[in-house]
């Protein structure tokens, strides 16, 4: 059972503790906090209109100075969801916070950099010019990458929605030449919904015979013949967490290459899941799995990175590539997705949802990674 289905919920007061911590070795008063993502993470106000002011001042004042702002439309669902922080209802969000850290004199306010427009950010000063705005990426997101039992509760559940839902499309007989990627598709989302997902986590892929070649290939018209390759990736959302799986299976009786291509595929992920252990540079996991695919001559058609973060949102930090930088810890959620594309052809991708354990990754997903032949 869940999390959230047995009451318990996120700790947001203790969420936003850990982030004035990080405020202050930042040197900062407040932070400005415009991403709706991250608003959710702090606060749980699933709104599309919020903007959250943090501050940093003496933390035994029961955060009356941590205030939220959102238009009349959701007085009633900040009410509800955030009933711990004051709020500020207008139409004009940005600038009331704002006008608010100008009132208390709050000196040094950070702001989301990577998220903030140049106009936004401009507008702020010139509306306050008795604070200093100082660019501060990424604060949320580092504290977003572990995640907390609650957290992966939600995780497993999007996860057992997606790995139901594809069960029931094979066993449905969904799958079979004549149909198109977009009715696969379509069939696979209504199936999660049916298994618990409350929204699709990102653009289902169905790619058939050579698109199976184009990693984010999007479904179209193209008709499933007998002999493809078939690329399936798919994810549910459960209490706004996200899932992703790829499974990848052949219609009809596979060929020699076809074998031969998913076996290089699944040792390369078996070299990855291996290598995910706490304090592991991110760049090292991937190496780990692409060592499999260079050895065997095919460098060059795995064509993206190993992996990425799964939380709120897809893809967040880490990125596990070639170029990624940093150490896996301990409770982060990552997937696992090695790929081979051979361009006009067709391709293989096998992808899990893992939480990085020291004993191990906990895997998530549990459709089997053993090659499907859809007859």
């Amino acid at each position: 059972m869940c999390a959230d289905q047995m009451g318990i919920g996120p700790d947001y007061a203790a969420r936003r503790g850990a982030l004035r911590s990080l405020l202050m070795e930042n040197e900062v008063d407040g932070l400005l906090v415009t991403d709706l993502v991250n608003i959710r993470y702090l606060t749980g106000f699933s709104g599309a209109d919020a903007v959250l002011l943090v501050h940093t001042w003496d933390m035994r004042d029961s955060e009356e100075r941590t205030v939220i702002g959102t238009d009349g439309r959701y007085r009633t669902q900040v009410a509800a969801q955030v009933p711990d922080l004051r709020s500020e209802i207008s139409w004009a969000t940005a600038r009331r916070i704002v006008e608010l850290a100008g009132e208390w004199q709050l000196g040094r306010i950070g702001f989301e950099s990577h998220i903030v427009t140049v106009d936004q950010h401009r507008g702020f000063v010139e509306q306050c010019t008795g604070l200093e705005f100082v660019a501060t990426p990424g604060l949320v997101e580092q504290l977003r990458m572990v995640k907390d039992s609650y957290e992966i509760a939600q995780l497993r559940a999007a996860c057992v929605a997606a790995d139901d839902a594809l069960a029931a499309l094979l066993a449905g007989g969904a799958l079979r030449p004549g149909r198109t990627e977009r009715q696969i598709a379509r069939d696979l989302e209504w199936a999660m919904f049916e298994h618990g997902a409350e929204a699709v986590a990102f653009q289902t892929i169905v790619a058939t015979g050579a698109n199976a070649a184009v990693p984010q290939h999007r479904p179209s018209q193209a008709v499933l013949t007998a002999g493809d390759f078939v690329e399936i990736g798919c994810g549910g959302v459960v209490g706004g967490y996200r899932s992703a799986m790829t499974r990848t299976v052949v219609l009809g009786t596979p060929t020699a290459w076809q074998r031969e291509v998913y076996s290089l595929v699944q040792q390369s992920h078996r070299a990855g899941e291996k290598a995910l252990r706490p304090g592991v540079p991110v760049a090292d996991v991937d190496a780990a799995a692409r060592t499999v695919i260079e050895e065997a001559g095919h460098g060059t058609l795995f064509v993206h990175g190993l992996g990425h973060g799964v939380g709120l949102r897809i893809p967040e930090a880490p990125g596990i590539a070639k170029t990624g930088t940093g150490t896996l810890l301990s409770g982060v959620a990552v997937t696992v997705e090695p790929g081979v594309y051979f361009p006009g052809r067709g391709g293989v991708r096998i992808e899990d949802t893992f939480v990085v354990r020291e004993r191990g990754p906990d895997l998530l997903t549990g459709t089997s990674k053993d090659l499907t032949v859809v007859e």
